[in-house]
């Protein structure tokens, strides 16, 4: 329910966009649009918002009325907490090379903070409401991701770290071919002798996960493998792992490709439950090249995403967007490197 209109204004400061989208019921983004963009509103929603702008004396001010045609330098991104506080260190790496690149080209990156849950509009509104930024760099994207309709939509540029996965694509983005990383894992594996290569990944349905599955399965079929009862599934962390791959070890499995470098890991705990040696008796192979696989005993075979290329091209992607917004989308495919440590051996013959 919209608050009465009957308060008067608030003393001791000026009247600021939140505190009219409070009076009038709606989000701040329904104000700036009722300012900036009328034709969006519903009538009576515009005139809602309109009589609390009359009420309480509002004036946008100038300087963020002019932010739409004068560049604040400020690139959005928001940051989604992990499920379990510990943020996967890919996207660590990821913010790095995207602050870096913004910065060559002149730009900074504000960060935000977005609520757990999955991807959400919540913050983007805020920030668009007060003009803060040029545009928005997206992670995280996911089956019914709200973000790419609603930013096109209002003419906001942005630009993905990851495809839409599923529906019409939207908008312009940069990813890392999952596929070719876990093809190239299992090409790796046949050349050393196995032919009972299992798949260690995450539910169905997540985006990321069956694109590297789908390379699995490729790589698979190319070799005339079988892959009935070589796949299982696990949550993103290492107990839900060591319980997920005990079937395919049972199974006969002499190596294991994961979704992840965090799956992996669960495949050595459970290696080491039996008195069996990664490496030596299981050949496991993980993806993200994350800072722990260098060091694990033994360090671990493992698929290293391009991150440094992919935020050069989120920014220069996202500048080109600013510069032309009518273009056609840009959409860039980066392919992943294998990188070969001691947890990938020759088969036992």
């Amino acid at each position: 329910m919209p608050r009465s209109t009957n308060s008067p204004p608030p003393k001791g400061g000026s009247v600021t966009l939140a505190m009219v989208a409070r009076r009038a019921g709606v989000s701040p983004q329904t104000v700036s649009n009722a300012i900036n963009s009328p034709d969006l509103l519903r009538p009576e929603t515009l005139e809602r918002v309109r009589r609390a702008i009359d009420e309480m004396g509002y004036r946008p001010s100038r300087a963020a009325q002019t932010l739409r045609t004068r560049s604040s330098k400020l690139i959005g991104y928001g940051i989604q907490p992990a499920p379990d506080g510990n943020p996967p260190p890919v996207m660590d790496r990821f913010l790095h090379a995207l602050s870096q690149a913004a910065d060559e080209a002149g730009y900074r990156i504000l960060l935000f903070a977005c609520p757990p849950g999955g991807p959400s509009l919540d913050g983007y509104e805020e920030l668009l409401a007060r003009h803060d930024v040029d545009g928005f760099v997206l992670s995280n994207t996911a089956r019914q991701d709200p973000r790419q309709a609603w930013l096109a939509k209002r003419g906001v540029p942005f630009v993905g770290f990851g495809r839409m996965w599923s529906g019409r694509q939207i908008g312009d983005w940069v990813d890392v071919d999952g596929a070719f990383g876990t093809d190239a894992a299992v090409e790796h594996l046949v050349a050393l002798g196995h032919r009972r290569i299992a798949f260690l990944g995450w539910p169905r349905g997540s985006g990321v996960g069956d694109d590297r599955a789908e390379g699995w399965q490729r790589a698979m079929r190319r070799h005339g493998l079988p892959t009935r009862g070589r796949r299982a599934e696990s949550a993103g962390d290492v107990e839900a792992a060591r319980t997920a791959v005990k079937p395919l070890l049972d199974a006969g499995a002499t190596a294991v490709v994961a979704a992840s470098d965090t799956l992996a890991l669960g495949c050595y705990h459970a290696l080491r439950e039996r008195g069996a040696t990664p490496g030596r008796d299981l050949a496991v192979v993980g993806f993200d090249d994350s800072p722990t696989a260098a060091i694990l005993s033994p360090s671990l075979t493992t698929v290293a995403q391009p991150l440094e290329a992919v935020g050069r091209e989120c920014v220069r992607l996202l500048l080109a967007r600013m510069a032309t917004p009518d273009a056609p989308p840009g959409r860039v495919l980066l392919e992943p490197s294998l990188v070969v440590r001691d947890s990938a051996r020759a088969a036992a013959r």
